[in-house]
């Protein structure tokens, strides 16, 4: 920073960002009354020197000089006082006002009204300090000029220097409010800048944030279902190889299942793009849709089983989607990881607190502590958690597995009993 600059700075406008909820404009439109009040007190100044005293030519002199102050205004002081004040360029402006005021106030005393339109300016574009003796040059600088030129009455002298003193006094009250006013216009300007740019962080965060959800969403739906029926067809087809030459009864079987297989991955596309309800579950009751879910793991049923404790009720859509994943996410594994021979049953428990599902298989289990990749008991778990449930996977190597999802139903509504009783 220069050394020619003042310690204190004039007040900043800080223009808002386009887009934001101040428009760009709002300066423009609040400065307006600044216009109007500085065109009013100036064509007072004009009309009372047409009302002075003087001799005409000295009138004309003044008046001639003083409508140059119109141009300087429009060309340099206003552009100025729009936008952010500089030092330099507003300590010009200034000065040039005071020149073109001081020879018509010295020479017109009814010029000096113009005063109320400059002392504002000063304010506006100078520091506290340099607004403080530009205010007390126009204040004092045409008393003492008039006083030395005119020469007048020692009474007319002490009014007129009364007068600016009181003017003097009244201006440096005026100057501090609208630095004030422009200082807290200022600052609220760069605190509603900091919250529109909070808000659009904001609004981005929460867009990324939708969108990996989103992703993540569709990563378990997809592994649930396309990925799990394809592991089934992959695994049927390998079945089917080996049977052509030995069983084709038992290869026709495994094709017919291969064909419901891939109808139901299909669908399952279809309910996945229309983000509508699982193709087991579109018109069915959740155990009727596990019963056709263990119907498609294995040649028959004795494979997979399933077992209903409790009386079955409708419930919210994400409960009967969270257990009826659970179930397939755990049939896919048993039938990739339990090896030959497994078998596996199906426990759907319905209580007043909570539903409860449990996949057991008689398979070869594993370690749990191992560190596992992909989407499987990890979606298994945030699925369950979404919806306020919880999840554990219980295994050992030779011992099988079992996978149990609890799920918190809210409390039955019962209808109001009717109250009746004899009186006491």
């Amino acid at each position: 920073m220069s050394a020619d600059l003042p310690l204190e700075e004039p007040a900043r406008r800080v223009s808002p960002p386009p887009g934001g909820a101040l428009d760009a404009d709002v300066w423009d439109r609040s400065f307006r009354p600044w216009d109007a009040y500085f065109g009013v007190v100036w064509a007072a100044t004009l009309v009372f020197t047409i009302a002075a005293p003087n001799s005409a030519p000295v009138r004309a002199t003044a008046f001639t000089l003083f409508a140059l102050f119109a141009p300087w205004y429009m060309w340099v002081g206003r552009p100025e006082m729009m936008r952010t004040p500089d030092s330099r360029r507003s300590l010009y402006y200034v000065t040039g006002a005071i020149l073109l005021f001081l020879p018509p106030a010295i020479m017109v005393g009814e010029m000096r009204s113009a005063a109320f339109a400059l002392v504002p300016q000063c304010f506006m574009l100078l520091s506290m300090s340099r607004a403080l003796w530009a205010v007390g040059v126009l204040n004092l600088a045409p008393v003492i000029g008039w006083v030395l030129v005119w020469r007048p009455p020692a009474e007319a002298i002490f009014f007129n220097a009364l007068f600016a003193v009181i003017t003097l006094a009244f201006s440096a009250v005026l100057g501090s409010w609208i630095i004030r006013i422009i200082a807290q216009s200022a600052e609220r300007a760069d605190l509603i800048a900091e919250l529109e740019a909070s808000r659009e962080e904001v609004s981005r965060l929460s867009a990324e944030r939708g969108a990996l959800a989103e992703r993540e969403r569709m990563s378990r739906e997809i592994h649930d279902t396309l990925a799990q029926g394809f592991t089934s067809v992959l695994m049927l087809v390998q079945a089917v190889d080996s049977e052509l030459e030995r069983d084709l009864p038992g290869a026709r079987r495994h094709l017919d299942l291969m064909a419901d297989t891939a109808r139901q991955n299909l669908a399952e596309a279809r309910a996945l793009v229309a983000g509508g309800a699982p193709a087991d579950l579109d018109g069915n009751s959740l155990p009727d849709a596990l019963r056709r879910l263990a119907a498609r793991h294995g040649p028959g049923p004795a494979e997979v089983s399933v077992e209903l404790t409790g009386e079955a009720r409708p419930l919210a859509p994400a409960l009967e989607v969270v257990a009826l994943r659970t179930c397939q996410e755990a049939l896919s594994n048993t039938a990739r990881h339990a090896g030959p021979g497994a078998t596996a049953a199906i426990s759907l428990a319905y209580t007043d607190a909570a539903l409860c599902v449990e996949v057991r298989d008689t398979g070869r289990g594993f370690d749990t502590s191992a560190p596992s990749e992909g989407y499987g008991l990890s979606g298994l778990r945030a699925r369950a958690a979404e919806v306020g449930g919880s999840a554990r996977v219980r295994s050992c190597p030779g011992e099988g597995t079992l996978v149990a999802v609890r799920l918190p139903l809210p409390p039955p509504t019962t209808p109001p009993s009717s109250l009746t009783g004899s009186p006491t």
